[in-house]
């Protein structure tokens, strides 16, 4: 059974990616105290939970708190389990955003899923969806035809006839 992790209130939160594009693995990271917690995620997973974090933030009053620093994955990056499911909230009374993250489980097993549980400030969503905004714009561009990355070498797109797209 993989562990479970419930951080109050970390004081680093991320996500980053090891790799060269079309190669990379994305993770969400963060620390609290001596706890460091990797998940390894989809590129989905943290692009979907940056666009849902700023649509929050954008219905929740404005803020004055400083965003967090330097939000480069630290060391060493290697992940507790993988991400399958992640899921958000918010609790007004602590005026923090919950995010959970759910272990992906092989249907053979019996157990439940791991959790880990981020109680986040607003600065660091902002932070979060800035640093995810970057990191995916730093992989692979996208074909403007078929909406798939295209590799250093080109690839063959589907709407240019099998031509390769570069």
């Amino acid at each position: 059974m993989s562990d479970s992790f419930d951080l109050e209130a970390p004081n680093h939160f991320t996500a980053g990616a090891v790799g060269a594009p079309g190669q990379r693995v994305f993770y969400l990271q963060a620390r609290e105290s001596r706890t460091l917690v990797t998940l390894k995620v989809e590129k989905e997973h943290v692009g979907a939970l940056a666009e849902h974090l700023a649509g929050l933030l954008a219905r929740l009053p404005a803020l004055a708190e400083q965003a967090p620093g330097d939000l480069v994955l630290l060391e060493p990056v290697e992940a507790a389990w993988s991400v399958g499911a992640l899921a958000v909230g918010y609790d007004e009374a602590r005026d923090r955003i919950l995010v959970e993250a759910q272990e992906q489980m092989e249907e053979e097993r019996a157990e439940e899923p791991a959790t880990a549980r981020f109680r986040i400030t607003r600065a660091q969503a902002a932070a979060f969806v800035e640093r995810t905004r970057e990191v995916i714009r730093a992989g692979r561009p996208i074909c403007r035809l078929c909406g798939r990355p295209i590799d250093p070498a080109g690839h063959v797109c589907a709407r240019s006839n099998g031509h390769v797209a570069r």
